[in-house]
């Protein structure tokens, strides 16, 4: 599978992702087209040697670039020269493609004497919208509100925030959550009083929130 061909195989995870965020203010285009650069960033960064399926990497990252565009107050503007950097991309990923192999970012950015970052998003921003209708049958992606997909992506992102999370606090929250045991418990388990669980788990809840909405 090349290149192309996995991006455009994933888009839907990107559509999944972007449909939790709907009626927040902002186009459901731009969040589709933000988290579609995430996705290119994800592809282009995923390193196999980690252990971890692709779509367990790809969602923070793609969540990160959807959150960004909340944070910058909405719209994506594309400038003149993230148009004409892109044009230069496409010429130099069909320059590069011409010795059979699809170029990475990191080829084409060094190809443009640019950063990986810039030649990402020059990259993202080439790529044809896609309708949320399919072209082949006319039907549209099915897309519900609560699905077993949107279940498994809420996982794969919790799971990445728990990671990253010191060792007692991601051992507060498996025990609490995961091993389903009170407060006391975890408590006497961690040394802690029931007290300081109590706000402890508040406090990572809190965090935890951030991350994830």
């Amino acid at each position: 599978m090349t290149r192309d061909e996995f991006i455009a195989a994933n888009l839907p995870l990107v559509h999944s992702l972007a449909n939790r965020f709907r009626g927040r203010g902002i186009d459901y285009e731009e969040m589709f087209s933000a988290g579609s650069l995430g996705l290119v960033k994800a592809y282009d960064n995923f390193d196999e040697s980690r252990g971890l399926c692709f779509s367990t990497y790809a969602v923070p990252v793609i969540l990160g670039e959807i959150k960004r565009l909340f944070r910058d107050g909405g719209a994506v503007k594309m400038s003149r020269s993230l148009k004409e950097l892109s044009l230069r991309a496409a010429r130099a990923r069909d320059e590069l493609s011409k010795s059979g192999a699809e170029p990475t970012v990191g080829e084409i950015a060094e190809y443009l004497g640019v950063s990986p970052e810039d030649a990402a998003e020059a990259v993202a921003a080439g790529l044809p919208p896609v309708s949320l209708t399919s072209a082949e049958d006319g039907g549209e992606y099915d897309l519900p509100e609560e699905s077993r997909e949107n279940a498994l992506i809420d996982k794969l992102a919790l799971r990445q925030c728990l990671s990253e999370l010191d060792e007692r606090d991601r051992r507060l929250i498996i025990l609490r959550y995961f091993r389903s045991m009170t407060q006391s418990q975890t408590a006497e388990l961690l040394g802690m009083s029931q007290v300081q669980v109590s706000r402890r788990e508040r406090k990572i809840l809190d965090n935890l929130r951030a991350l994830l909405i």
